[in-house]
């Protein structure tokens, strides 16, 4: 099982940097394993990307923007998926795992 955030190297959003940004920073500091794919630098990854998302998840112009959230090839979401996951403590189902990985047991 990985998780992988499909990012985008250069673009000329603040808020996708950001977004990208926030994403990765929270998987980094829970000690989340990830794979950041970078769709600007292989179109078969980019178009791979558009391809797996649903229809429902689609926007109505254009093409979905970073970051975009799989678990292996099961979509989990975009950012705002991420972020509501994050407000109501709920980041480890939405990415489909099974606990927070422990550092350290601190319930005794």
């Amino acid at each position: 099982m990985v998780i992988k955030v499909y990012v985008a190297s250069s673009t000329g959003s603040l808020a996708v940097k950001k977004h990208q940004q926030a994403v990765v920073g929270f998987l980094e500091a829970n000690r989340i394993d990830f794979q950041e794919v970078d769709i600007t630098m292989l179109e078969e990854q980019r178009l791979w990307m558009y391809r797996n998302i649903p229809r429902d998840k689609q926007p109505e112009k254009g093409n979905p923007l970073p970051p975009q959230i799989f678990n292996d090839d099961r979509y989990c979401g975009d950012y705002e998926d991420f972020f509501l996951s994050k407000e109501n403590n709920t980041v480890f189902a939405f990415l489909g795992l099974s606990s927070q990985p422990s550092v350290k047991d601190s319930e005794s």
